[in-house]
Order: C-alpha cells, then structure tokens, then sequence
C-alpha cells in the first residue's frame, strides 16, 4: 500500500467542524443563552459535519471527485463501520422497548427497596452502575435516578449537588462498560475488537476507581445520620429483560443475538404485565431507533471525513506528530488518551468523539503495538471522564435540570471521574514499556 505524504492541511476539515460546532455551542450556551435549552445542543452535529465533509471535498483538487467518493464508500463499507450502524438500529429498539415497559423504574425500585438504612448514597452509586450497564445509556440512567437523589438529599440534609453527582459517577461506569452502550460499540468496532475483549480490559481499571469512589461514600454516609427511604413500587418481570441481556453480554453471547432476544423478551413481558400493548411495544421500538439516527449519521459522516483525512496524508501528520512526541507504548496511549479527550471536549459528545478519533487510535495503536482492547479501552474511558465533567455535556445538563441548580455546582463533587483519571494514567504509566515500530 502506497504510504501517504504527512499533510496537515487534510485536517482542515476537522478544524472547521470544531470551530463552527464549539464555537456555536458557546456562543448559544454563554454569550447569547436560548431559553430552556441546551446552548451546545443548538446546532446539530450532523450539520457541523455536513460543512467539515464540503471542505474535504473541495480539498485535493488534483484528486477527481469521483475518486473522492470512491475514498468515502470504501470508509463507509468497512465491515465495522457496517456492524456498528446495524449493533445501533438493535440497540435502540431493545432501549426504546425495554424504558416503554417499565423496566428501568421497575430495576432502580427494586434495588431501592433493598439499601440498608442510612447507606442511600452509596446505595444510590451502585444502582446507578448496575442501571447503567444494563440499559446502556447514561442519560437515562441519570433521568431515572436524579429524582430519587433529590428525596434523599432532603430527607438525609445532605448537599443536593453532591447526591446528583453521585448518580451522575455510578452512570458514567455503566455506560463504559455496558456492553450494549453508543460508546462500547464504537470503541470496539473502530478498533475490529470483540466486546468481552474491551470489556476485560476497561474492567481493570474502572472497579478500583469504582470501590474508591464507594468507600469515600460509605465514610460520608457513617458521618450523616443517613436517609430514611420509603418503599417503592416495582415488577420484577420488567426488570427481568435488563438482566437476562447484562448475564448474556458478560457470558460472551453475540452482541445480535443478546440484542435481538433482549427486545423480544422486553415486548412479551411489557404485554403480559399490560405496561405496553402491541401496538405501542411497535411504536416504542420505532421510537428506540430514531433515538440512534444520529448517531449513525454521525458516524457515516464521520468515516466519509476520515477517509479524505487519511487519503490526503492528514492521518500520517498526526501521526509523525505522535512519533516526535512520544518513543513508547505508553507514549502511544496516552496520546490516543489525548486524543480522543480533545474531541470529547469539544463536542460535547463521548460516542461522536471516539468516533472520531477511533480511526487515528487504530493506526496510533499499530504503531505503538498497543493492544486493540487497550486501544478501545482507553478511548472509552477518557471519553467518559470528560463527558461526565464537563458541565455543558448532555450528562450534567439533564441532572441539573431536573434537580434545578447550576451543572458546574455539580463539578466538585464528582469523585468516580476524578478516580477513573486518576486509574487509567497510574495503568499507563505502571504498563509494560515497549518501543514504538
């Protein structure tokens, strides 16, 4: 294969989506705020793509367009990239279903019902974990369980923000771990890796960051008389779909079937329970997938931009880069850390940034002989930490909408992201050393 000429020209695109996405979402979220909404929300990333894609376009005029689009199909057909769209249409309609019928409520209250006496908080953390791996989404996790936190956080005289901030951590940890999450798919299909795989390997890091987090809870909750919580209500059926998918994903099922099985059996227990009829099981299911459309725009856009990128010599810029930089593997992990935490960053969106940057971490992986599930592993968690502190990202904006405060009053208090990072760097730093290629 023909090696490209570095060429940091061929990142212009990627610059100009950043400078119109970022700079849209500051100009919306602190010069000039929308009412009610979300300033980082008002402009649509797929139309931010939409501009960055024209500029690769106009880019190279040596190159004809038809080879330009030439370029973009093959991006588009990898065999990953065609997975990836299919593991987002099934995962949204098992989430759209399963949330329809219940069973994210259902799952919270049983747990709820459980907590010993005056340990909410840390109670509050590990069903926000176990929700969270289950439905594969932060953002629900989080809408779910910020009620809850608020009743506690009275009834206990604890800090409100404090409280939500825990919610917000245990989300985070199942979100880079589920196996049916936006970000573990795409973590693991941009770098042609199994699910288990990526999940062995974030596992590692992200259980001591969790019992750390734990343990500063429990020592909190022993200092405060402790919240009194009421019994709550739930159907262990509608719980059942979350958990026969959680088992299957970490018994190593293929992600298809596990999907597929989860949203069947959502329907049929969302029916018997009469939480859903057939009719709206259909429309729930319909709804699921529209909630994934973005995403998979976003991702064909993506990959489209990644192939002009890399047919110009923008990926060998980054990564001569990388070279002067950095002369091992753990050189090479941190720098796909990096990487992807920019994007992050900037987009106010974990799966859009390791979808961007998922291209760059594989050839940066190859490189450095980072192992592919490092290489997934790390992307998925750096993107986390700064998804879940950043206080304009979608995570931080809901929780404190619902709670009514400020999301950077929520900043200082979350301890999970703070001991993720703190995780992940000692197990960069702590890792075999090897020399890159």
């Amino acid at each position: 294969m023909e090696k490209k000429q570095p060429n940091g020209l061929a990142l212009l695109p990627i610059i100009i989506f950043l400078v119109v996405y970022l700079g849209s979402g500051i100009y919306y979220e602190y010069i000039n705020p929308v009412e009610g909404g979300m300033g980082f929300y008002v402009m649509s990333v797929v139309v931010a793509f939409m501009i960055a894609l024209a500029v690769a376009f106009i880019q190279n005029k040596d190159l004809p367009f038809d080879e330009k689009i030439s370029a973009c199909a093959k991006g588009i057909g990898d065999d990953n990239i065609t997975i990836m769209l299919y593991i987002f249409l099934l995962a949204g309609a098992f989430s759209g279903v399963a949330g329809a019928a219940g069973g994210a409520e259902s799952t919270a209250h049983m747990f709820l019902n459980i907590i010993p006496s005056g340990f909410a908080i840390p109670g509050l953390f590990i069903i926000a974990c176990i929700i969270s791996m289950a439905m594969g989404t932060s953002c629900g996790t989080i809408t779910v369980l910020t009620p809850i936190a608020m009743s506690v956080a009275n009834d206990a005289n604890l800090n409100l923000a404090f409280c939500v901030a825990t919610v917000v951590g245990g989300a985070m940890f199942g979100d880079n771990l589920s196996f049916i999450s936006d970000t573990t798919i795409a973590a693991t299909k941009t770098q042609g890796i199994e699910m288990k795989e990526k999940f062995r390997a974030n596992f590692r890091i992200a259980l001591p960051a969790a019992i750390a987090t734990l343990i500063l809870l429990v020592v909190v909750c022993l200092r405060n008389t402790g919240a009194q919580l009421e019994h709550f209500d739930f159907n262990f059926w509608q719980a059942m779909p979350y958990f026969v998918v959680l088992i299957a994903a970490l018994c190593g099922v293929n992600v298809f079937i596990v999907l597929g099985c989860g949203t069947i059996l959502s329907m049929i227990t969302g029916i018997l329970t009469k939480s859903l009829t057939v009719s709206t099981a259909l429309s729930a299911m319909g709804e699921g997938t529209k909630g994934m459309f973005e995403t998979m725009i976003v991702t064909i856009l993506v990959a489209s931009i990644g192939a002009l990128m890399k047919e110009f010599g923008g990926f060998e810029f980054i990564l001569n880069l990388i070279r002067r930089g950095f002369k091992s593997r753990r050189g090479g992990e941190l720098g796909i850390g990096v990487l992807v935490s920019i994007m992050d960053i900037a987009t106010a969106n974990n799966t859009v940034a390791i979808v961007m940057a998922g291209p760059l971490a594989k050839n940066v992986s190859e490189e450095f002989d980072v192992p592919p599930a490092r290489a997934a592993s790390i992307l998925d968690i750096f993107s986390c930490i700064w998804q879940g502190i950043i206080p304009y990202g979608a995570q931080l904006l809901i929780a404190a909408g619902i709670a009514g405060i400020g999301s950077i009053t929520i900043v200082p208090f979350l301890f999970y992201q703070g001991f993720l990072l703190i995780a992940v760097i000692i197990s960069i730093i702590v890792g075999p050393r090897r020399k890159a290629r």
